[in-house]
């Protein structure tokens, strides 16, 4: 049975999240709506990367589904589209090996948080989280660096995920870039915890203000306790950049 792969983006405005909710309109319940409609009635599952919260957009979000059909990977593509609504967009679509899943063949996450530090933007507030105080940039640097390379995030996870498991993530990049009044953090890894990115966020915006040292970090990963840091940044700000996958996979 053939297997497709997509590459999404999706404006995540008006969405209860990724995952399916009963009674909910959800990135996921629209998108396996569209291939029922596609499969003349026939309910289709999608298997995605990773679940996105309510308000999360993504510009790189990978989902995959079995078929019974035999459709050229451009139709595939273009007959979504149709069937989807407008703030969601199917990129790409193309067959691959049935060893490839979306979410366990992963190898690498990036995400993106933007925030502005300017006059507040009516017509940005939906993908960017404001900000009205002043940041110290090179105490932000310096924390970002500590978060760097293989660590227990326990700390940087909700209190509220009921995930088991090993709580051990590698960080390859945690930076941001200055772009006028905007902030572009870029966190790249090999996994990320539930809310683990807003929550990092919310941390270095403290930082940034005053309220911690960057050394906090450290404190912060050594003591492994979900309760130490309750704040976690507005889910507007991230976006879902890209996700990786070895080469092999993808044939």
């Amino acid at each position: 049975m053939p297997r497709i792969k997509c590459l999404l983006s999706y404006d995540g405005t008006n969405y209860a999240g990724f995952q399916f909710q009963p009674n909910q309109r959800t990135v996921q319940g629209e998108i396996e709506k569209a291939l029922t409609t596609f499969h003349k009635g026939t309910w289709t599952r999608i298997h995605a990367s990773g679940r996105t919260d309510a308000g999360v957009h993504a510009r790189g979000q990978v989902f995959h589904f079995d078929t019974a059909f035999n459709v050229p990977d451009e139709n595939w593509k273009r007959a979504l589209n149709t069937l989807l609504p407008d703030d969601l967009h199917i990129q790409h679509a193309e067959h691959v090996s049935e060893d490839f899943h979306a979410r366990y063949s992963a190898v690498e996450k990036e995400y993106h948080y933007f925030i502005r530090t300017g006059i507040y933007d009516v017509f940005k507030r939906n993908y960017t989280h404001h900000i009205a105080y002043p940041l110290d940039l090179g105490a932000v640097r310096e924390a970002c660096g500590r978060l760097l390379g293989t660590h227990d995030f326990t700390t940087f996870s909700s209190a509220k995920s009921t995930a088991k498991g090993s709580c051990v993530r590698t960080l390859h990049e945690v930076s941001f870039l200055e772009q006028g009044d905007t902030l572009e953090f870029i966190f790249r890894g090999n996994g990320f915890l539930y809310n683990m990115v807003r929550i990092i966020i919310g941390v270095l915006l403290d930082i940034g203000k005053g309220k911690f040292e960057p050394g906090i970090i450290d404190e912060m990963l050594e003591k492994k306790d979900r309760q130490i840091h309750r704040k976690t940044a507005p889910p507007q700000g991230l976006h879902l950049w890209k996700v990786s996958y070895p080469d092999n996979l993808l044939k």
